[in-house]
């Protein structure tokens, strides 16, 4: 078992008996249990539940900075989210009888004792990790310009692997790599190469290309994949490790790959319908109340009207105007494009804008059926001619409904030019490719995080 596979193993088994502890100390302290008495069954629900909502958030993928301020505010968010259904579950759809019944205080004491508990053995075990890590390499096995395209996204992903390189005239010739940016192997045998860093790769990574290996590194690669060393083609690194579509791999029968379901499959669409219409609907509800107070806050702020109407393009390019609270001034002129500190933002406006409150009214567009709360951002008409223009196959994007939040809102930051637009369109199709609704919940859970910490521009 590699030492990834360890610590992911560990952290279940930990967190199984964190739930168990946390659920029984509770209840002993709250005098529901005598001391010889013992909750275990029944724990299988909160447990499921914990084990899903940490795994949403990556909690048990070692790679994940468990340090980090963001994770520890996904992690809260995730184990409030499995007190709330919990509690929605034990009350509203288990029949009477239940042991976790006997306290709803029970049940909120032992999933917020859990926040902090688990918290400190995933920075205890990153720490160590940390601590004993020594320097872990990618090799790279491909043309010099895509490694050192490799190279860059590695860069700009935060990864802390080195890059090892070696090109398709090294397999062929045994001629060492051009001396460059990326690290060159000391020798130019690949065989040889391999067998020197064993031990230390994380991955190896193979560019498409239609020349054939030479047997003897065809059957290294073999040998080292066997023994838990993951050999990943380019565009299948993208999606493992940055869940992603690498826009080179874009062309016309892309589509007819595997998945897609939530656009091939009619079933996969209603549901997804049915959960818009609820959640929309219910959302509405909880924000009606407040309408009064925000919408006469928009206009004493400069007297102009509330609500923002712009025509967007949604699915199959069908055209729908998106409804959102105002946050630029009346007759504001500038880029086509949203920037840091736009002077056109009104004071009201930016707390909108960052806490993400101005896209409530889209959830209207949703409820009519125009949008889904999940899915590509929806985009001004003028933009979309743009890109059309400009990006092949950026039309695929529009094979699904657009969504208030989506794969691509939640990693990757405000686009403001084509490059971002790029980038963000290879998480789009990822989401459009690999849509199920677990990734859905993951989504919801990073959203929230979002609006809290008020990253909206």
């Amino acid at each position: 078992m590699t030492q990834g596979r360890t610590i992911t193993f560990v952290l279940v088994l930990l967190d199984a008996l964190s739930v168990v502890v946390a659920f029984n100390t509770v209840a002993w302290a709250w005098g529901v249990l005598h001391w010889e008495g013992f909750i275990l069954a029944p724990l299988t629900l909160p447990a499921l539940m914990h084990f899903l909502a940490v795994y949403l958030i990556d909690g048990y993928n070692p790679r994940t900075d468990m340090m980090s301020v963001t994770y520890t505010s996904l992690h809260s968010i995730a184990l409030v989210f499995v007190l709330l259904f919990t509690l929605l579950l034990t009350y509203a759809f288990i029949p009477a009888g239940f042991a976790l019944q006997v306290s709803r205080l029970v049940i909120t004491g032992s999933c917020l004792t859990l926040i902090p508990v688990t918290l400190v053995y995933r920075r205890f075990f990153y720490q160590r990790q940390l601590a004993q890590k020594k320097q872990r390499y990618f090799l790279f096995l491909g043309s010099p310009e895509s490694c050192m395209a490799f190279k860059e996204e590695c860069r700009k992903t935060g990864m802390e692997q080195a890059v090892l390189y070696a090109t398709h005239a090294t397999f062929a010739r045994g001629l060492a790599p051009p001396p460059g940016a990326v690290s060159v192997p000391p020798f130019g045998d690949v065989v040889h190469y391999l067998e020197e860093y064993e031990g230390h790769i994380d991955a190896i990574i193979l560019r498409e290309t239609s020349q054939e290996l030479p047997s003897a590194v065809a059957q290294k690669l073999m040998e080292l994949h066997f023994s838990g060393v993951p050999t990943y083609t380019l565009e299948l690194f993208h999606e493992v490790y940055w869940r992603k579509i690498p826009l080179y791999r874009l062309n016309q029968t892309w589509l007819f790959q595997e998945g897609f379901q939530i656009a091939r499959e009619p079933v996969f669409e209603r549901l997804k319908r049915i959960s818009d219409i609820g959640l929309a609907g219910f959302g509405l509800l909880l924000a009606l109340p407040f309408f009064p107070f925000v919408a006469a806050a928009i206009w004493l702020d400069d007297r102009g009207p509330v609500f923002f109407r712009q025509p967007r393009v949604g699915k199959n390019r069908l055209l729908f105007d998106i409804v959102k609270l105002r946050t630029m001034r009346v007759g504001g002129t500038g880029s086509d494009y949203t920037q840091k500190n736009d002077n056109r933002i009104t004071r009201l406006g930016r707390f909108l804008r960052a806490s993400r409150l101005d896209e409530v009214p889209q959830l209207w567009n949703v409820l009519i059926g125009n949008m889904s709360l999940i899915g590509p951002r929806a985009e001004w008409v003028r933009l979309v001619e743009e890109y059309e223009k400009k990006i092949p196959c950026y039309h695929f994007r529009h094979l699904v409904k657009p969504g208030i939040t989506g794969w691509a809102q939640v990693n990757y930051p405000y686009g403001a030019n084509l490059e971002d637009t790029l980038r963000k369109l290879e998480y789009d199709l990822y989401y459009i490719r690999y849509f199920s609704f677990v990734l859905d919940a993951s989504i919801v859970l990073k959203t929230i995080h979002i609006m809290l910490f008020g990253k909206g521009r």
